[in-house]
């Protein structure tokens, strides 16, 4: 038996990849689920403290936190009423495109919450949200 190429038993000429392929679809999603955890965890950053900052630029977004008392917290600095509605003001003035992220503790009342919401909005400043927590087993 010699080995005849013109024969009509010829094996498979092409190598199947759709397994292959399968395969690393499946290790990309692993990936691409575990690695924004991975490197939450293992990143440490301490930011570089500057006597300067960029809050002027367009398109900047600043955090409002209204605590369970009625307290104000302009990224994360505590600050009065007067002093709000100043920084407010300045905001209006240097950078109107900036976005607020209004924090408030479930507990607040819901005038401390409308009332920073106001006053946004007399300053004109109209881009802001409400963060909020989804439930983790809801229907």
């Amino acid at each position: 038996m010699a080995f005849n190429p013109s024969s009509d038993s010829e094996g498979i000429n092409e190598i199947n990849i759709t397994p292959f392929v399968d395969v690393v679809l499946v290790l990309l999603v692993i990936f691409m689920v575990t690695a924004p955890v991975m490197l939450k965890d293992s990143l440490k950053v301490k930011l570089p403290k500057t006597l300067t900052s960029d809050l002027a630029r367009k398109n900047s977004s600043v955090g409002i936190a209204v605590t369970k008392e009625g307290q104000l917290l302009l990224n994360g600095e505590l600050v009065d009423a007067q002093g709000f509605e100043a920084r407010l003001k300045d905001f209006a003035k240097s950078a109107p495109q900036t976005q607020f992220l209004i924090s408030a503790d479930a507990e607040s009342k819901h005038g401390d919450v409308v009332r920073v919401i106001d006053q946004l909005k007399r300053n004109g400043l109209e881009s802001f949200a409400l963060q909020v927590e989804k439930v983790k087993d809801a229907p």
